[in-house]
């Protein structure tokens, strides 16, 4: 149940993320909106019967410019209730800052679980060429390579957006976040659906009410990740979970699907406030 913990920033971080006007998001039409996020989690349904009852919130800030680069800000409390009294109570927090052609990378994360001392990843990562450095401080010093196809988590949703603008429907990217130990690199299959016409709103939420957003195309994206390791031992495999949402051209998500495999998990946005940005000189 771990693995649900360890890997939702690096979800939340494509869902929420925000990014500036490099090459990618001027395809995308940025730029991208600077915003604080409410997310209320709760269980959909548990498949195995594992999970009783889940409940937690994310809060998400961003900030930044393609000036500067972008700051994205992460804490997500989390209460999972398996029955007979076992509580998985979890506080994942992380600050991450991505330049906006997407070459430089910094990170620093901390999840604690239950009573647990927390676990820690600092470390950073620099695009060379047609490699990336990366070099971590904890939970101890490293430093390796990394493929230079390999994309952070802003240039992730850079170019899902960009591929939703142009018609497609399936986008295939390795993407690195500094999440697990610091040395996970995930492969993610992207499908977006068609644009969701504007008069079709289910469930409305903060950011459909809000008039920065009212004229704005968004669309249906699931995202797989998989363990690269396991998948190039192993061929075909289940992803390690999936993520459905509804994402914005100016990068807000809403209505968050998380998909463990076990259980299922949403989240819905219970608030949402833009964030005053400064224009680059």
């Amino acid at each position: 149940m771990q693995h649900l913990f360890r890997t939702s920033f690096g979800v939340i971080a494509l869902a929420a993320a925000a990014a500036g006007p490099g090459s990618l998001a001027q395809a995308a039409n940025g730029p991208f909106l600077a915003h604080q996020a409410l997310y209320d989690l709760s269980l959909v349904k548990s498949r195995s019967n594992s999970i009783n009852s889940a409940r937690g919130r994310i809060l998400y800030n961003f900030t930044g410019s393609s000036c500067e680069g972008y700051t994205s800000e992460f804490r997500q409390v989390s209460e999972l209730d398996s029955g007979e009294g076992k509580i998985t109570l979890s506080d994942l927090r992380s600050n991450s800052w991505e330049d906006a052609a997407g070459k430089s990378y910094r990170f620093k994360i901390e999840t604690r679980m239950n009573e647990a001392d927390a676990g820690r990843v600092d470390g950073s990562a620099e695009r060379d060429g047609d490699h990336i450095n990366v070099k971590l401080k904890l939970p101890a010093p490293k430093s390796f390579t990394l493929d230079g196809k390999i994309v952070f988590p802003t240039e992730q949703i850079q170019r899902i957006i960009a591929a939703a603008k142009e018609g497609k429907s399936l986008l295939e990217l390795s993407v690195y976040d500094g999440s697990d130990d610091g040395q996970k690199v995930y492969n993610t299959l992207t499908v977006i659906g068609q644009p969701i016409p504007d008069d079709r709103t289910a469930s409305p939420d903060a950011s459909t009410s809000d008039e920065h957003m009212k004229s704005l195309k968004r669309w249906p994206v699931t995202v797989s990740y998989f363990d690269r390791e396991s998948q190039q031992k192993e061929g075909e495999q289940t992803p390690v979970y999936a993520m459905a949402f509804e994402l914005y051209e100016n990068g807000v998500s809403r209505q968050l699907v998380l998909d463990y495999n076990d259980f299922v998990i949403s989240g819905a946005m219970g608030k949402f406030d833009v964030k005053d940005s400064k224009p680059c000189n």
